[in-house]
């Protein structure tokens, strides 16, 4: 016989509603509800709050065992404190009153009346007025800066769908890259180490391959001597080189050759540029290691060098004048510039200090001579000389990015074909309302007064774009949003297939059926509620989304 164990007694539950919070969803319910507890006998109080206390198993306090309690009260999920709701609503963003405003993280007011959210301008930190004690300094100021070219006009901005890919990859993307040749390929990433290569010119040929890397691509590059050869730096601890036309790729670097061992063993990449005067990859890894390899012979070249000591290092850029001269960014709350001909740890130039984690931190794109970072203390920092002061950033931009949990971090980058090297684009975390859509733009921001140049949005995107890249040479955006790829034109170069009153995106190619949310991840699968939704609505009012090919002009 089985041993006879004494039984023991449920404990006691109580359930707490709030008055304010919503009831079941019919009359019938709660009223069925009702007879069913006093059928049961099961003892309901009413106190001065109007909550409700289901009392089940009387004899747990003879136990002397202490209740559990189940609240359905409000709950705010930023201070966890009950009596109010903090968050998204819609295209509303409510702030917890308990904590400062989310965009510009000053106490006071609200996201919603935050005069930063207003004008992108407001409260912009000029550059510190000094003596010129430098002749460069002095030089720069008094016969470079009045011939520097104008930015570029809004009218070249590409701000309209030319084509798309909807859900192109299995997961969400991480990071894109245009060829340095052909100017209609484009790469993408994505979290699960696959590798897309993509002819928006012809939208129909594409291809992704899979066997690249096990998880997580985070950066791009190709190698300079060779253009159908492009590295990839993963957070499996791997660097692949992968031919772009037959797909077979090789690995010049595994941090990782044991397997996992722990995660205070496995070691990620992240940070990654080349140095093509050397012929050498530049990557970090998540402990604040650099690790160089030769493209000549696809092997480790010299030993790790510390370069961030707290945390990994998410960003490598080579000056574009000076490739000897880098810059790396962290999660130490640092941007650090080096030398490579001198490096060590601890011999950095200059330490760029931020308040919070650097998501990315890039030279500008023609001379070098300025710098941009972006951090998650939804500030762009701006530097307007590496020559002159910097100690203290030339401008401090407010502009809405402080979130990457489920997301692609952001990171603004660099016009590289704007002469006056002030045009930068982000994507925006927080939505704004546009005729009744929650919208999320991409923002095109000029960097030497703060002001907002462009907001680049379409009806059918509703999902976030943290991820964007400008081509070199044509006036082209490329967006990851989500799993699906999107190409941006100026309005007079877009050719779309069929014009009509409503603004509609060109969809290329089979999408894919939605994974269920118990094989795939939870935070990819939010991330297309926003394609699923719309395309529900758009099937009520009898809207088509075109499947068919794009047509564009030769390339200059």
């Amino acid at each position: 016989m089985a041993p006879v164990t004494p039984r023991t007694a449920f404990p006691k539950v109580l359930i707490e509603r709030d008055s304010d919070s919503e009831q079941s969803s019919s009359e019938e319910e709660e009223e069925k509800l009702d007879e069913e507890e006093e059928e049961e006998e099961v003892g309901v109080s009413t106190a001065n709050e109007k909550t409700e206390k289901l009392e089940l198993g009387s004899d747990a306090n003879r136990k002397g065992k202490a209740p559990i309690t189940i609240s359905l009260k409000k709950v705010c999920k930023v201070c966890k404190k009950p009596g109010h709701e903090a968050g998204f609503k819609g295209a509303a963003y409510i702030d917890c009153p308990m904590k400062p405003c989310f965009l510009c993280k000053m106490p006071g007011h609200t996201t919603l009346t935050c005069p930063h959210r207003v004008s992108t301008e407001h409260g912009v930190v000029p550059a510190p007025r000094r003596k010129a004690c430098k002749p460069l300094e002095y030089v720069f100021e008094r016969q470079l800066r009045p011939s520097l070219p104008s930015i570029k006009p809004k009218y070249v901005i590409p701000d309209q769908v030319n084509c798309a890919v909807i859900r192109y990859h299995s997961r969400r993307i991480t990071c894109l890259e245009f060829h340095p040749t052909k100017n209609n390929i484009l790469l993408s990433g994505d979290k699960k180490g696959q590798l897309g290569v993509w002819d928006f010119g012809k939208v129909y040929e594409k291809v992704v391959y899979g066997n690249i890397h096990s998880c997580l691509v985070n950066n791009m590059r190709f190698n300079p001597t060779n253009d159908c050869m492009v590295y990839s730096a993963s957070s499996d601890g791997t660097i692949s080189c992968t031919d772009l036309e037959t797909g077979i790729s090789s690995s010049p670097l595994n941090l990782n050759p044991d397997g996992w061992q722990g995660p205070n063993t496995w070691k990620m990449l992240n940070g990654m540029d080349i140095n093509s005067e050397k012929g050498l990859v530049l990557v970090a890894d998540s402990f604040g290691f650099l690790h160089m390899v030769d493209i000549r012979s696809n092997n480790r070249s010299g030993d790790a060098i510390l370069i961030h000591k707290k945390g990994k290092v998410v960003g490598i850029h080579c000056n574009p004048i000076q490739p000897d001269i880098f810059l790396t960014c962290g999660n130490d709350h640092f941007a650090r510039i080096w030398d490579l001909r001198q490096i060590e740890a601890g011999s950095s130039l200059y330490d760029l200090k931020h308040t919070r984690v650097v998501n990315s931190a890039y030279f500008s794109p023609i001379s070098g001579t300025k710098i941009l970072t972006t951090s998650q203390d939804n500030r762009l920092r701006v530097w307007d000389s590496i020559f002159g002061n910097v100690d203290s950033p030339s401008r401090e931009i407010v502009h809405s990015h402080d979130f990457n949990r489920h997301l692609t971090p952001f990171k603004a980058e660099w016009d590289p074909k704007d002469p006056s090297e002030s045009l930068a684009v982000v994507g925006r975390y927080i939505s704004e309302n546009y005729n009744g859509a929650a919208l999320h733009p991409i923002d095109f921001i000029d960097t030497s007064t703060g002001q907002l140049v462009a907001e680049v949005m379409d009806p059918n995107i509703t999902t976030i774009s943290p991820v964007n890249k400008l081509h070199p040479r044509d006036d082209i955006l490329a967006t990851g949003s989500s799993r699906s790829l999107f190409i941006w034109k100026p309005k007079e170069k877009s050719e779309l297939v069929e014009e009509k009153d409503e603004q509609k995106i060109v969809v290329c190619g089979k999408a894919e059926k939605k994974r269920g949310k118990k094989n795939g991840n939870i935070s990819d699968e939010s991330d297309d509620e926003g394609f699923m939704s719309k395309s529900k609505k758009s099937k009520s009012k009898k809207t088509e989304w075109k499947l068919s090919r794009c047509t564009t002009k030769d390339n200059r």
